[in-house]
């Protein structure tokens, strides 16, 4: 049985790496995102095992107690969590999975799965990331400086990935993406799974 590639996908706010994630997934079934745990409250619009899997902070204490999490991180009060269980039950289906996760929850990760394939998505400049930071202008000029400089922190981390991809023209950006997922799927250890009976029947003698 052929089991699936786990992708981490990192990028500081405002590259664009929902939207490309999100537009990868849709056109491919054979590729699929990883919901997350959290204990943060359900926001209206959001659906239990859609956007996140809510659980109260026990249940996600108990979780860490016994490794249930590939990483996990505290956002302020909240915590998230990638389920190890899941992801492990989603490869092992052939599927490939995508967490969406910053360079800190990308390098545990790949501690735990060592054949873990880190993409880094970068934008085309500072003044592209600016405006799209910037947004619709509500924001003052401090809380904008402040995510600059974080940005520009977690962008170092780029090297830390196997790809990466410059986010200039989304078309582009998603094509290079497809590109990635295409090239892991045709690795020779990938095709031997997939293709085992034909190889055994062309080497026949």
């Amino acid at each position: 049985m052929q089991t699936g590639t786990l992708f981490t996908v990192s990028a500081p706010s405002g590259a664009g790496k929902t939207s490309l994630v999100k537009a990868l997934v849709d056109s491919d079934s054979q590729v699929t995102v990883s919901v997350s745990h959290t204990t943060r409250p359900m926001r209206p619009g959001e659906r239990d095992g859609v956007n996140y899997h809510f659980v109260d902070r026990d249940a996600f204490v108990e979780m860490l107690n016994r490794n249930a999490f590939l990483e996990h991180a505290q956002v302020f009060d909240n915590f998230y969590g990638t389920s190890r269980e899941w992801v492990e039950q989603t490869l092992a289906s052939g599927r490939d999975v995508i967490l969406e996760i910053d360079w800190q929850g990308a390098a545990q990760v790949r501690r735990l799965l060592p054949d873990t394939v880190g993409i880094f998505i970068l934008p085309p400049s500072q003044q592209a990331l600016r405006e799209r930071l910037t947004g619709r202008g509500q924001d003052e000029q401090s809380v904008i400086e402040k995510r600059m400089a974080q940005a520009i922190d977690e962008m170092s981390h780029y090297v830390e990935a196997d790809y990466l991809v410059i986010n200039d023209n989304f078309d582009e950006a998603l094509r290079e993406l497809r590109a990635i997922v295409t090239a892991q799927r045709s690795r020779l250890q990938c095709q031997q799974q997939r293709h085992g009976a034909l190889l055994e029947a062309l080497l026949h003698h």
